[in-house]
């Protein structure tokens, strides 16, 4: 075992989503680069999966500020 990172995590310019399965605390970040993308990928994923959108990000910082979480509605 070795020493965990110290230096924070730099964000590709592009767009951020988070899937998680439906109920649980934690998943997978996945980028995309175009917002469009970053759609297609949320219509795959929004039946099955709780998916919270996290944003743009240029230059490391985030253009939006909070988190939203993408409800699907029967």
């Amino acid at each position: 075992m070795g020493r965990p990172p110290t230096r924070p995590i730099k964000f590709r310019d592009g767009f951020y989503i988070e899937i998680r399965n439906k109920g649980k605390n934690t998943g997978i970040k996945i980028h995309r680069d175009t917002k469009a993308q970053m759609l297609r990928t949320i219509k795959e994923y929004e039946q099955s999966k709780d998916v919270i959108i996290f944003g743009e990000s240029k230059d490391g910082k985030w253009v939006e500020k909070e988190p939203v979480l993408h409800v699907v509605e029967d």
